[in-house]
C-alpha cells in the first residue's frame, strides 16, 4: 500500500478520533486504511486487509460507516439532529424531544462511542415513558432492533 494512503489514515484518525474512539485499535487501523485507499485512488478489498488483522470484518465496516457518514456531512452530527430525525420520522411531539435530548446530555458519557441511531431512539423511548408499541416503530426508523434500544435505555440514567 503506498506511503500517501497511510498518511491519509493517519490524518482521519487524527481528525475524526471522537468517531472511532469506542472502537478497538485494531479495527480502527482496518476501517482508515480502507476508508484511505479509495479516495487515494488504490481501492483495496476489504477482505484482503482483514487476512493482515484480527479485527472483526462486522466492526470494521461499521466503523468505517462511521468515518463515511462524517466525512459526507463535513464533521459529525450532533445527537440532537439524531433525535429530531427519528422524532419527525415516528411523529413525536417537540416536548419529547426536548426530553430525550435532555436524557442524552445527562448521558453523554456513558454513550461515548455507542451507535447515535440507537441512543437516540433509547432516548426518545424513556422520554416518552416507554410507551408501547413506539419501542418497534423506534426500531424501524432508526434501523436497529428493539433489544438494542431497550439494552441502551437500561444504561441511560432518566
Amino acid at each position: 500500500m503506498p506511503q500517501r494512503v497511510a498518511e491519509e489514515a493517519e490524518a482521519l484518525v487524527k481528525r475524526f478520533f471522537e468517531v472511532v474512539a469506542g472502537f478497538p485499535p485494531e479495527v480502527v487501523a482496518v476501517a482508515v486504511l480502507w476508508t484511505a485507499a479509495k479516495p487515494a485512488g488504490v481501492p483495496r478489498p476489504l477482505e484482503g486487509l482483514l487476512k493482515c488483522s484480527r479485527a472483526e470484518e462486522r466492526r470494521v465496516r461499521r466503523a468505517a460507516w462511521r468515518l463515511k457518514e462524517v466525512m459526507k456531512l463535513g464533521g459529525e452530527p450532533s445527537i440532537e439532529d439524531y433525535v429530531k430525525t427519528l422524532a419527525a420520522r415516528v411523529n413525536l411531539p417537540a416536548p419529547v424531544v426536548k426530553a430525550a435530548v435532555d436524557i442524552l446530555e445527562r448521558n453523554r458519557r456513558v454513550l461515548f462511542g455507542k451507535n447515535p441511531w440507537v441512543s437516540a431512539a433509547a432516548a426518545l423511548w424513556l422520554a416518552s415513558f416507554k410507551k408501547l408499541g413506539l419501542l418497534k416503530a423506534l426500531a424501524e426508523a432508526a434501523g436497529t432492533t428493539p433489544v438494542s434500544i431497550r439494552k441502551a435505555a437500561e444504561r441511560m440514567k432518566v
